[in-house]
């Protein structure tokens, strides 16, 4: 692990937030987006999405990771256009019907918040919209980050299986991976770091990390970088046969399982004890290219929040749909034609 004390640290995360100061501070941040887009149109839009997040949070707070992650795996795709919530079709395999997305949730959010207002708007407010936002309030109930959303996207009426290859980077991903994907994004290295921090809330399935565990490598059965009382404990819920990426054992655990419902620093210090369960996570502590962020984002949790809500913002501003590209869907799940 890459050595960094306080005090570079502290000049690290200085630097790092006046680089975000200067990014909301630019009016090119959030292209054709703005904050406060429907005040005219439909004041309580984002009133009514809050309390449709807030309602589902508090009977299951699990709902608030998956509604954090379809955000992402709904931007990094074909964009912000809401294509990840698209039925498929019996001719179309559509991303929902992915391996990546087999387990998404919080679906049913999106519906609740968006048929409420259909209700009180129609035809205003699009779905890529609700995304953004309840993602945001799932941060705020999960872990009280608050930030704004500019707004404005519209919906896309494409949505390809194909097209999750290449953008979503998977669990057995290296730092180097991810960053590659990340970046063609246009996110920074201190951004891939600061929205991995997700990971602190959710649960992941025994597919998603299995291979750690009985078949690593050749001349290695077990990931000698996962921490073995953490090993020993996945072995005892997940079997050899889940090395298999199709299988459909519907065992889970809690990607961390010290404040598993709590959005936090806990995931870095995690990693800094090698108690990251996916690849992925851990491979941010033992590259020299992340390591120094892992370390700092353990010791700064306000610092680390601030830089979270910037980073989940900017996410949701990537390749978006705006003017009269597109179009606000009635039924989230199929285009109005």
């Amino acid at each position: 692990m890459a050595v960094i004390n306080s005090r570079a640290c502290s000049m690290l995360f200085m630097a790092a937030m006046l680089l975000v100061a200067v990014i909301a501070s630019t009016s090119s941040a959030f292209p054709s987006l703005e904050v406060d887009f429907y005040k005219e149109t439909c004041p309580s839009a984002e009133a009514i999405v809050r309390q449709t997040v807030r309602l589902f949070v508090s009977v299951n707070p699990g709902l608030a990771a998956g509604l954090i992650r379809m955000l992402f795996h709904d931007c990094f795709v074909r964009g912000c256009d809401a294509s990840v919530l698209l039925d498929s079709t019996p001719w179309n395999q559509a991303e929902k019907s992915s391996l990546a997305n087999r387990r998404l949730r919080g679906y049913e959010v999106i519906y609740a918040a968006k048929g409420a207002l259909e209700a009180r708007c129609p035809g205003t407010v699009s779905c890529a919209d609700v995304i953004a936002f309840a993602a945001r309030d799932a941060s705020y109930y999960a872990g009280g980050i608050d930030y704004a959303v500019p707004a404005g996207r519209r919906d896309g009426r494409v949505s390809l299986a194909s097209d999750i290859s290449g953008n979503i980077p998977p669990p057995n991903s290296t730092a180097a991976d991810s960053w590659n994907i990340f970046a063609k994004k246009g996110l920074s290295l201190d951004e891939m770091v600061t929205l991995t921090g997700a990971h602190s809330i959710g649960r992941s399935s025994c597919p998603s990390f299995a291979r750690r565990l009985y078949n690593f490598a050749p001349w290695l059965p077990q990931d000698p970088s996962l921490d073995p009382g953490l090993a020993a404990y996945l072995k005892s819920r997940c079997p050899p046969s889940t090395v298999d990426v199709n299988s459909t054992d519907p065992t889970t655990v809690w990607l961390d399982g010290v404040t598993p419902e709590k959005l936090d620093n806990q995931y870095y210090k995690n990693l800094l004890e090698h108690k990251g369960v996916l690849f992925s996570d851990q491979t941010l502590q033992t590259s020299p290219m992340t390591a120094g962020l892992v370390t700092c984002n353990a010791e700064h949790n306000e610092v680390w929040a601030e830089k979270f809500g910037k980073a989940m913002a900017k996410m949701a501003s990537i390749d978006v749909l705006t003017g009269s590209q597109g179009e606000i869907r009635k039924i989230c799940w199929v285009p109005n034609y």
